[in-house]
């Protein structure tokens, strides 16, 4: 059973024995993870992985073999009842129906949505109005429509332009505390950016103690320094929902590192769906109404801050580039692409860490973005080796 998830794992330099798969495997047949591939995610992680070092590895080989399984969980039941069990439904195709839904924007879609969703109180199966499965309708799944927005079920026949879902998420400051100690070890390095402040010499000086250690032929020569005044602002921009989805656990163990740190003066944390555009919100839930202007932003948050964007740049390219975007409550005007080159432009010191690791696996669709943003900013991939490296860049200006 899952056999190939096994060598997949080891292959990706996870030390795991024979006697752990089998252990595994037992857990399983006991029904400890039920039905749910969270729990069997939690499960397999809490048996397999030695040391919180290696969740990154875990998370990376979890997401390669199980990528084309979609999880629903946070769907209410009742929703998930009608979408993931439709009824026998016949390829009841409309071309003149297609080229109507062809020539409706996203936005359009969005709002048409949220107005059938206020209205819509049973199961719509075969037909162009509701949402529901299958016929012409562009809500809904397994449909024949060539665009529109999938809510539930798999992805089967990849015409969907969105994917929608409730996202009722937890703050990241409430998930997973284990796991952020060499995040925070790594951030301990913004700390060469405090300014010295006049005043007497009280702090050890570790590096310069060991030296004069030495050249006093190992007799112990204390050293101290003048302590230092935490000068380091940091604005934290987080995508939320969506793709991101999959890297809540690793995101909220950043999201930890960054909001316990003691290391800084002062920190603002922002959140984005896909792309940031006039709006950025301040609850990982996207609520409309839960945001400030991103003009404001720019305006008011000095360029002495140093940024950091968490996203995994994967979206369809018309999120990126195109204009009138209706992004869950807020619309804007302006491309994607120019509220990102706004903040590369008046921030110097810029990073943007990205959970990915590799793209060989995604569509063009998505390796256009990914390609595109890589190209403007400074990218690595989330996890500590890398996190080490955006940090050392965070540290010398462009």
């Amino acid at each position: 059973m899952f056999s190939a998830f096994f060598y997949l794992l080891r292959a990706r330099g996870l030390d795991v024995s024979l006697n752990e798969w089998l252990t595994l495997m037992e857990a399983l047949d006991k029904g400890l993870a039920g039905s749910s591939l969270t729990n069997f995610y939690y499960l397999a992680r809490a048996i397999l992985v030695k040391s919180e070092a290696d969740f990154d590895k875990f998370d990376s080989a979890f997401l390669e073999y199980f990528k084309d399984v979609q999880n629903f969980e946070e769907l209410p039941k009742e929703l998930i009842d009608w979408l993931n069990n439709p009824k026998e439904n016949p390829n009841n195709y409309n071309a003149a129906q297609d080229r109507k839904n062809l020539g409706l924007s996203m936005e359009e879609i969005q709002k048409m949505l949220l107005e059938r969703l206020k209205e819509q109180d049973s199961e719509h199966n075969g037909g162009k109005y509701w949402v529901g499965t299958g016929g012409m309708s562009v809500f809904g799944n397994n449909g024949n429509a060539s665009n529109g927005i999938r809510v539930g079920g798999v992805s089967q026949k990849h015409r969907a332009m969105q994917v929608a879902s409730e996202r009722h998420f937890r703050d990241f400051r409430d998930d997973n505390v284990l796991g952020t100690r060499q995040f925070q070890m790594a951030f301990r390095k913004l700390r060469q950016f405090s300014t010295r402040i006049d005043a007497p010499k009280t702090e050890l000086d570790i590096d310069s103690s060991i030296d004069e250690t030495c050249e006093n032929a190992g007799s112990l020569k204390l050293v101290y320094q003048k302590p230092r005044k935490n000068s380091v602002k940091v604005l934290l921009l987080m995508d939320s929902g969506g793709s991101m989805d999959y890297y809540m656990n690793l995101c909220s163990m950043l999201f930890n590192a960054v909001a316990k740190s003691s290391h800084f003066k002062d920190l603002k944390v922002y959140y984005f769906h896909n792309c940031i555009y006039s709006m950025l919100y301040t609850d990982p839930t996207l609520y409309p109404g839960k945001w400030v202007e991103t003009q404001w932003v720019l305006k008011n948050i000095s360029a002495d801050y140093k940024v950091i964007i968490v996203g995994d740049a994967s979206m369809d390219p018309s999120e990126l580039y195109g204009h009138s975007y209706y992004n869950y409550g807020a619309r804007t005007d302006t491309p994607g692409i120019e509220y990102l080159k706004m903040f590369k432009q008046k921030y110097k010191h810029l990073v943007w860490l990205n959970p990915i690791v590799e793209m060989g696996w995604r569509s063009s669709y998505w390796t256009e973005t990914y390609n595109a943003i890589k190209s403007e900013f400074d990218m690595y991939p989330l996890t500590v080796e890398a996190l080490d490296m955006a940090i050392k860049k965070l540290m010398v200006a462009k």
